[in-house]
């Protein structure tokens, strides 16, 4: 199975918040409140800040070699 990994729609993302609580490897920050932005570093793929996106701005796609 292709490993994924998770994208924000910055021009969509309202900066909540909801996304940063529950990413269980810290890959989320939301910098000067404006946007979330993900560690592809640290993002291992399991989707949990896709379903708790409140805006639906965050998809996880195969990651890039």
């Amino acid at each position: 199975m292709p490993k994924r990994k998770a994208r924000v729609s910055a021009e969509e993302c309202v900066a909540c918040g909801c996304c940063v609580k529950v990413c269980p490897k810290g890959a989320i920050t939301v910098p000067r409140g404006i946007s979330a932005k993900i560690d592809s570093e640290l993002c291992v793929g399991c989707g949990k800040c896709a379903k708790e996106c409140p805006a639906s701005v965050i998809t996880l796609e195969v990651a890039q070699a």
